[in-house]
């Protein structure tokens, strides 16, 4: 059995207020290890086409904002 494996079986086996701690603790790594990538990712230019295509849609006014107004 792999680590993972025991890790759902003994997820499986907790209290629903202990499972309820570990998603909020699983989520909030999760979104720590995204925060991360994306920082490193913009950091070394990845994302500049991204920046550069909403930057030319800004000034055509062409750029949406989201999420859209509610008719």
């Amino acid at each position: 059995m792999s680590t993972v494996e025991e890790i759902e079986h003994a997820a499986e086996q907790l209290a629903p207020a202990d499972f309820g701690r570990l998603v909020s603790w699983i989520n909030r790594r999760h979104h720590e290890q995204w925060t991360r990538q994306m920082d490193q990712d913009a950091a070394a230019g990845k994302l500049d086409s991204l920046f550069e295509e909403a930057e030319a849609e800004r000034q055509s006014g062409q750029l949406r904002d989201w999420p859209p107004a509610q008719a």
